[in-house]
């Protein structure tokens, strides 16, 4: 059997370079990134692959911008497009990849512009403010959106606000691109939901919280042409105990969805939970320190034997040997100098 090879894609915010997307190939027996390529793009805090594989979208100062990937992971770019709004957060496609949904943090809305069959960005097919106003004056006085992602049945779109404390769940029209609210699931007052995530059958959604720390698993369904969710478990991010001052940030589901991962900010460590297929519980099996600050992305890598920490503040990628049956992490190798990473994808390069 033909060994699996794969690229990373890391946006990063520039300040003074316009270099925002690094494109490394990845070493994974002995887990580890190698540069290949970079990219000139300003500000690319988040990147999201079509479900075709074949194309990667960006988030930019003017809107987004897309890219084909080539046979070899290097990207070429498509086009860009802008979103009639403040600097976009986060972004997904639908699972036809016909619509990308463009999450905006700072305006509290959701863009959605059509996807064309050669994969360019086009116009945009609705715009929606989230409206009211949230328990923390400093924080969570108005909306901001800061995930979208679309049900594994491709029915509804759900929009994470931490300012409201809510998910926002709307149907989508999937020839006008148009957005209709369906349902809310509302989260713990000051818990700030902030990421969204399917498991592989669709049938449950981990929802992690910024601001208490906390991961909620929710069952989903559709019934009557209706979604349902509904809560099963509440699990922390954290140890018992941890630093002050900690985020929960990251949220990311393993290549073979048996684990999910998230990470936290100011303890400034990660944490993996393995995930039953046929309840869709958690059973958190380890949270340790990251050696870097901010780990504000992480995730495993495909084989599920290493790890890496996209780490913010300290300006590094970290690498680690994962034992996931003894629930360690060892440091594997030196840092990777990275100015202010935000995001990291894994693309299997196909033969």
């Amino acid at each position: 059997m033909a060994e699996k090879k794969y690229v990373a894609y890391v946006s990063t915010y520039t300040m003074g370079t316009h270099h925002g997307i690094s494109v490394y190939d990845v070493d994974m027996e002995n887990g580890r990134f190698s540069l290949k390529d970079r990219v000139e793009i300003t500000n690319s805090s988040y990147l999201t692959l079509s479900h075709n594989h074949k194309w990667l979208y960006s988030i930019t100062d003017f809107g987004v911008e897309a890219y084909e990937i080539l046979p070899d992971g290097q990207l070429r770019h498509i086009n860009e497009a802008g979103i009639n709004g403040m600097r976009g957060h986060h972004l997904s496609t639908d699972y036809e990849d016909r619509f990308l949904f463009v999450a905006g943090w700072h305006d509290g809305k959701i863009t959605t512009l059509r996807i064309h069959e050669d994969g360019s960005v086009g116009e945009i097919t609705d715009e929606i403010f989230h409206r009211g106003l949230g328990s923390i004056a400093e924080r969570n006085f108005r909306p901001h959106v800061s995930c979208v992602k679309m049900t594994r049945d491709n029915r509804y779109l759900c929009a994470a606000d931490p300012g409201l404390d809510h998910t926002y769940v709307y149907r989508l029209d999937h020839k006008s691109g148009k957005l209709r609210m369906a349902d809310v699931i509302r989260s713990e007052v000051e818990s700030g939901p902030s990421r969204i995530k399917f498991s592989r059958d669709g049938k449950f959604a981990y929802i992690v919280h910024e601001l208490k720390r906390i991961i909620d698993v929710y069952t989903y369904r559709e019934e009557n042409d209706n979604p349902f969710f509904e809560k099963i478990q509440t699990i922390s991010t954290v140890n018992e105990y941890y630093a002050g001052q900690t985020a929960a940030s990251a949220l990311n589901l393993s290549e073979d969805s048996s684990c999910l991962v998230s990470s936290n900010a100011g303890d400034n460590s990660v944490v993996i939970y393995r995930i039953d297929a046929g309840t869709g519980l958690l059973r958190k099996l380890l949270c340790l320190p990251i050696s870097g600050e901010y780990p504000k992305d992480a995730a495993l890598f495909p084989d599920n034997r290493h790890l890496v920490s996209l780490n913010h503040e300290s300006n590094t990628m970290t690498f680690f040997t994962v034992d996931l049956d003894r629930g360690l992490i060892v440091m594997n190798g030196r840092e990777i100098p990275v100015s202010q990473p935000n995001c990291v994808v894994f693309h299997r390069i196909c033969p």
